[in-house]
C-alpha cells in the first residue's frame, strides 16, 4: 500500500469505530488535519497516494483527500464519505478533482474546520437515530420528580435500552445518591463546566459512574452548582447522539442553563401532587418551561390516604390546560425500599417499575407506529384503574406509582 501509517496516540474512550483516511502529502495540511482528528477524539490512519489494497480504502467511514494527492487518485473507485480539502475551495482544477472522485464536498481550511471536526466526529461515532430524550420537573417543592427520573432510567436500562441520566438539578442532592452510588469512580457535571464545541458521545458515556447498567451525569458534594449554558448544549446533544434514551432531572426554575436542556428534550413531565395550592404552582413552572418545550405532559401524584379526596387527575390536566400523561397513585412500599438502599423502579414486580416498563413501551411503539415524535401518541392511561377524562382507557405514555420525601442528610432526594 502507498505508504499508509496510523497516527501514533493513544486511542480515546469514545472511538467505537475506525478512524478516517487522510491522504496528502502537504505538511501543514496535515497538520491541521491531525488537529481536527484529536479534536473529534479520532484516530486516523495517514496515506500519501491510493492505497494498493481496496478494503483500505472502502472500510474507513471518511476520506480526507489533500488537493495536493488528488490527481494521483483518478483509479480509486466511488465511495460514500470522501471530503477533499486544500486552502482554495474556489479552484476550478480542485473542483474538477472532486468531481472525479465523487467527493461530497469541497472544502477550504481553515474557514471549514469546525464543519469538518464535526463531519469527523460523525463519521467515527456513527450517526444513528437521536436519543428519545424525556424531562421530568416538579411542579412544586417535594413533588418526586427525582424519584420518577430515577425510576424510568432504571427501568429503561433494565429492559435493554442504552440509557443515560443526568442530574440537571444543581441544589437537589446528586442523582447519584438516590442510586446508591455517590462512592462511583467517574466524572461529575463540574468536569464538564468548560465544554464548549462538541463533546464525543462515546467518551462522554465511559466517562461517567455506571449504575444499575446506566450512565449517570451527577453532582458532586462541592460548592459549584452552576452549569454554564455552553456546556449543557455540548453534553446534552452528545447524549443525545449516543442514542437510545436519555432521561433529564430538571429543576422547576427555568435558567439559562435548563433552557439549554429543554430544548434538547423531546417529552417534558411535569409531576403536580393533586391538591390545588400544587396546581397553583405548577401553573408557574408550566408557563416557563413552555416557552422553549412544546410537549408537556402532566403527571398527577397523589398523597398517602387520600381515598378520593383531592382533585382529581383529569380536573388537574384542565386547570393546567396541557395533555394528562398518566396517574400517580401514592405507593408506600417505596419509601421502605428507598431506605434499604433500592433505586426506584429496581423491583421489577413492583407498581413503579411496571408503569415505567408500560410508559417506555408506549412511548416508543407510538414513536415507530407514527413514524415521527412521542407528541403524536394518544391519551393517558391513568395508574388508578380508574376513567379520567375523554382520554381514560386509551394507549399512551403511563407514569408509574411513586412516592415522595423530603431531602434528608445522606440520603439524596426522592
Amino acid at each position: 500500500m502507498a505508504g499508509m501509517t496510523p497516527w501514533e496516540r493513544p486511542v480515546g474512550a469514545g472511538e467505537e469505530r475506525g478512524g478516517p483516511l487522510i491522504i496528502t502529502e502537504d505538511e501543514r495540511l496535515l497538520d491541521d488535519l491531525l488537529r481536527l482528528c484529536a479534536a473529534a477524539g479520532a484516530l486516523p490512519e495517514v496515506a500519501h497516494g491510493l492505497p494498493a489494497r481496496r478494503g483500505d480504502w472502502e472500510a474507513p467511514p471518511l476520506v480526507i483527500v489533500g488537493a495536493d494527492c488528488a490527481p494521483r487518485m483518478r483509479g480509486a473507485g466511488r465511495r460514500a464519505g470522501v471530503i477533499l480539502t486544500g486552502r482554495d475551495a474556489d479552484d476550478p482544477a480542485v473542483l474538477r478533482l472532486a468531481v472525479a472522485l465523487g467527493a461530497e464536498r469541497v472544502l477550504a481550511l481553515p474557514d471549514g474546520e469546525r464543519w469538518l471536526a464535526d463531519r469527523i466526529a460523525d463519521a467515527v461515532e456513527g450517526v444513528g437515530p437521536p436519543a428519545l430524550t424525556v424531562g421530568v420537573l416538579g411542579g412544586c417543592g417535594g413533588a418526586g420528580a427525582s424519584t420518577l427520573a430515577g425510576a424510568l432510567a432504571v427501568t429503561a436500562a433494565r429492559t435493554g435500552r442504552r440509557t443515560l441520566l443526568v442530574d440537571g438539578d444543581p441544589l437537589g442532592g446528586g442523582l447519584d445518591v438516590l442510586l446508591g452510588g455517590e462512592k462511583e469512580k467517574g466524572l461529575r457535571w463540574p468536569a464538564f463546566a468548560e465544554s464548549r464545541g462538541r463533546v464525543a458521545s462515546g467518551a462522554l458515556a465511559e466517562s461517567l459512574p455506571r449504575l444499575h447498567s446506566l450512565r449517570v451525569l451527577s453532582w458532586d458534594r462541592g460548592s459549584d452548582v452552576t452549569i454554564p449554558p455552553p456546556a449543557m448544549r455540548a453534553v446534552m446533544a452528545a447524549a443525545r447522539r449516543r442514542g437510545g434514551v436519555v432521561v433529564v432531572d430538571l429543576p422547576r426554575r427555568v435558567d439559562a442553563a435548563v433552557t439549554e436542556a429543554l430544548a434538547q428534550v423531546d417529552m417534558g413531565l411535569l409531576l403536580v401532587p393533586t391538591e390545588l395550592r400544587a396546581v397553583a404552582a405548577a401553573q408557574r413552572v408550566a408557563a416557563g418551561v413552555q416557552r422553549v418545550l412544546g410537549d408537556l405532559r402532566v403527571v398527577a401524584r397523589g398523597a398517602p390516604g387520600r381515598h378520593g379526596h383531592g382533585l382529581p387527575p383529569d380536573e388537574i390536566a384542565r386547570l393546567m390546560e396541557l395533555p394528562l400523561a398518566g396517574e400517580v397513585p401514592w405507593d408506600a412500599g417505596l419509601l421502605a425500599d428507598l431506605s434499604r438502599g433500592v433505586p426506584p423502579g429496581a423491583q421489577m414486580r413492583g407498581p413503579l417499575a411496571r408503569f415505567c416498563t408500560a410508559f417506555w413501551e408506549r412511548l416508543t411503539d407510538s414513536r415507530c407506529d407514527g413514524g415521527g415524535a412521542p407528541s403524536d401518541s394518544p391519551g393517558p392511561v391513568g395508574g388508578s384503574g380508574r376513567g379520567t377524562g375523554a382520554g381514560a382507557g386509551a394507549a399512551g405514555p403511563v407514569v408509574a406509582p411513586m412516592a415522595s420525601r423530603p431531602v434528608g442528610r445522606g440520603g439524596g432526594r426522592v
